[in-house]
């Protein structure tokens, strides 16, 4: 997939940055969870891509949010980000940026989609059976969404497996 030039550099900064400090993991999970909530928060979106509000006020609304639940680190990228004004670009940078991290383990990563959350053992269970799935070495970045219903939807790459209750439904309608 071919990723714009800025959003690329911005990404692979990330993780030359996060891999010298050796938080890769959690910086990823971190802003990863982030990066889903801002592209799912119109207010939210709207506040940190407005070019009106001063950028400190931006990035005063970053740290209230991720402050004390996140690590400095994860914080600080997501603020810089924001405080440069490319709160717009976050999500592709993030998600560049665990790309990039995952390919330098030689692994691709699984958006999954679930109702509720998932314990470790059912993301490693997930994480395996995905592996199996695909041939490939998946790690699982889960997102909750309660409008999965029940079961899950994950994206690996291009491919899309949906074993999601609402689309059973979906399917035995158009079966009737």
């Amino acid at each position: 997939m071919e990723h714009p030039a800025r959003i690329d550099a911005y990404a692979r900064a990330i993780v030359g940055i996060v891999g010298v400090e050796g938080f890769t993991a959690e910086v990823e999970d971190e802003l990863f969870r982030f990066a889903r909530t801002f592209e799912g928060n119109d207010e939210l979106h709207m506040a940190l891509s407005n070019a009106a509000l001063p950028a400190e006020r931006r990035v005063a609304v970053v740290e209230e949010l991720m402050g004390g639940r996140a690590l400095p680190m994860s914080t600080a990228i997501a603020s810089f980000i924001v405080g440069i004004g490319r709160a717009h670009d976050l999500p592709a940078i993030v998600d560049r940026f665990v790309e990039l991290a995952a390919e330098s383990r030689s692994h691709e990563v699984a958006e999954v989609r679930t109702a509720v959350p998932l314990d470790d053992a059912q993301t490693q269970r997930l994480a395996d059976a995905l592996s199996r799935a695909t041939g490939k070495r998946v790690e699982v970045k889960v997102v909750v969404d309660a409008s999965v219903l029940g079961g899950i939807v994950a994206k690996v790459g291009d491919t899309v497996i949906d074993g999601t209750v609402r689309h059973r439904l979906d399917q035995l309608k158009d079966s009737i």
